[in-house]
């Protein structure tokens, strides 16, 4: 089930960007003109070519980068880390030395000493993943799916109401991907959790996201409603989905 962005909550976004554009000083600015809403809820995914801006939109949204102009909102205030955010970057960083439940507690180990409730969580998010059996080895002794899952969980550990993803799966073989794209669904879906999510590639986008959004050149070029229909796979709408895209990313659509 798509989120309702018909709903009454829709008009009010959890997550905005405000005419936003950033660059150095110098240089032409990476993103700019950048008007964007998310909804409570909502799983908003980016495509476009490398060096486009996605990674910067969402080092923006987390607060790690500040607009050189615009502005970003979370939850119509200023944008901050720590509990709000989660983030899962390409590659799943684990600490090689921490076994996966340490991997998975480490958002709480940095603030505190982990309590029985938090080692709870932790091993419930990992069995909620397929990998309850795995929770004392090391990363060296995980697949990349596997791995790609641990981080999964430790973004999600505390609960953050917007979770942002860097093509987190992109190094997984076709099988892999499509298992752990549906992982992140279902736990999101249940958790109510904001998702900005970053792609090369447009099936994974328009398998996961309410909308999608096209970057060319720093700008907004396109974005697209995904609806039920359109999230299956097997569906012609789906193909019609990827090739707007397709059309959006070779240059081929007005911006919108």
């Amino acid at each position: 089930m798509r989120h309702p962005l018909g709903s009454p909550h829709a008009g009010t976004p959890f997550v905005e960007f405000r005419d936003v554009a950033f660059g150095y000083a110098g240089h032409a600015p990476v993103v700019q003109g950048i008007d964007l809403a998310l909804a409570a809820g909502e799983v908003h995914c980016l495509v476009g070519r490398s060096g486009c801006g996605k990674t910067t939109l969402l080092k923006l949204a987390a607060g790690l980068l500040a607009p050189t102009a615009g502005q970003v909102l979370l939850q119509g205030r200023g944008p901050a880390m720590g509990a709000q955010v989660g983030f899962v970057f390409q590659a799943p960083t684990l600490l090689d030395w921490l076994r996966v439940r340490d991997n998975v507690l480490l958002p709480v180990s940095l603030q505190r000493r982990p309590a029985g409730q938090d080692v709870q969580a932790a091993e419930a998010l990992l069995a909620q993943l397929g990998l309850a059996a795995f929770v004392d080895r090391y990363p060296r002794q995980l697949s990349g799916g596997q791995q790609s899952r641990v981080a999964l969980a430790r973004a999600l550990l505390l609960q953050p109401p917007l979770l942002l993803l860097d093509e987190p799966f992109a190094a997984l073989d076709a099988i892999t991907r499509e298992e752990v794209q549906r992982d992140l669904l279902r736990l999101v879906r249940e958790r109510g959790t904001t998702v900005l999510f970053v792609t090369h590639d447009i099936a994974e986008a328009v398998f996961l996201g309410d909308r999608v959004s096209v970057l060319a050149e720093g700008r907004i070029v396109r974005s697209l409603s995904i609806t039920d229909e359109a999230g299956r796979r097997d569906s012609a709408a789906f193909g019609a989905a990827c090739a707007q895209l397709r059309d959006a990313l070779a240059g081929e659509e007005v911006p919108a």
